[in-house]
């Protein structure tokens, strides 16, 4: 059986150019200390010690630039191959939790939330190791109304998009885009169920209440009972699909992923530190259901394009356990890295519409 590499190594553009562009410094930097050897000043104390400085300085600089020069001499980028990392790899991937922040159900609607969540749950990704946590500052049983309409509707989504390899994943965007490529009928349907979903979500948010049937099914809803307003209330956490429970299926049989919903507690008298205390909560809160060590957070108004290719990166690569991850720690209404306050090894992935970036501090 011949040998599959994991990825694929290239040599990135314009070498050329850079190397000429270098040289060209290089003999910038030449002709300059030629020019400080052979004028340097033989009268006055002074002129000496500016010209040594100048020397100096320049010693430094060069060397700063034939380091940065030559770690970048010879650039390239790897592309995995996904696919061969999941069938090489498919039982050693480790967890993955995502954390989805919302605050507001006026200003971020409701449905729109419940797009972007499932989007996220619908990542090509063993279903049992990728865990949902909803942050809903907001503290709106609207928004936790909607989590309960997308955990139904995530039981057909899910395996719509795993059969007929459905991208962008996200249900909003797929049926505005996509024709009829797949299984007409099965189209229609699952389009169908969507568009119910929806317009009971927009029905509910504009009405501002939530239907009685919807309150009698579901024994969660008694938690605003006791909530004074979205800044006087206790903690409200619901499991809305336990990825642990054999039972959390598809409507085909297969796995879920965990779906949680959060609205951390607040009081008047204590700041919340916004995004940075709902953070540090969904921190601890899934440390006690999952405690995945990969961590990936996207904002309620992004939705998956395409399945992102940076968790299997992360997943297989070892780095995630060479990374210490430093508590956000909300100073100020900032979040900051705080030593030696509650470190654990889990490699933190922070994602927006524009670049992927990396919050993590080393051990």
């Amino acid at each position: 059986m011949t040998y599959a590499p994991l990825f694929e190594t290239r040599q990135l553009k314009g070498r050329i150019l850079f190397r000429s562009v270098a040289a060209s410094i290089l003999l910038g930097i030449c002709f300059v200390f030629h020019y400080r050897v052979r004028f340097f000043p033989v009268g006055g104390k002074v002129p000496r010690w500016i010209w040594i400085g100048l020397i100096l300085s320049e010693l430094w600089f060069s060397f700063y630039w034939l380091l940065t020069t030559v770690c970048r001499w010879n650039s390239v980028y790897r592309i995995p191959y996904v696919h061969r990392l999941s069938q090489r790899f498919g039982n050693e991937l480790p967890g993955v939790d995502i954390f989805v922040c919302t605050a507001d159900p006026l200003i971020e609607p409701p449905s729109m939330v419940v797009n972007t969540v499932l989007s996220v749950m619908a990542y090509e990704y063993p279903p049992q190791k990728l865990s949902i946590y909803l942050s809903d500052d907001g503290g709106s049983d609207l928004t936790f109304y909607a989590m309960l309409e997308a955990a139904d509707f995530s039981k057909t989504w899910l395996p719509f998009c795993n059969k007929f390899k459905v991208e962008p994943r996200c249900p909003e965007a797929y049926f505005r885009t996509a024709s009829e490529a797949v299984d007409v009928e099965e189209w229609r349907l699952v389009k169908k169920v969507y568009e119910d979903m929806k317009m009971r979500i927009e029905a509910t948010t504009k009405l501002k209440r939530i239907p009685e049937h919807s309150r009698e099914q579901h024994k969660g809803f008694r938690e605003w009972d006791f909530v004074s307003s979205k800044h006087d209330h206790q903690t409200i956490l619901q499991i809305l699909i336990d990825g642990r429970d054999p039972n959390a299926v598809d409507i085909e049989g297969n796995p879920l992923p965990t779906l949680v919903y959060l609205a951390r507690e607040k009081r008047p008298q204590f700041h919340h530190h916004f995004k940075a205390g709902a953070m540090n909560a969904l921190m601890r809160v899934s440390s006690k259901i999952r405690k995945s060590p990969i961590i990936m957070n996207v904002d309620c108004d992004i939705i998956s394009i395409i399945s992102p290719k940076m968790i299997f990166t992360a997943a297989h690569s070892e780095s995630y356990k060479r990374w210490r991850f430093k508590d956000l720690t909300p100073m100020g209404g900032r979040a900051t890295l705080a030593p030696d306050v509650f470190t654990e090894e889990r490699l933190f992935v922070g994602r927006n519409m524009r670049k992927t970036t990396s919050l993590i501090g080393r051990s």
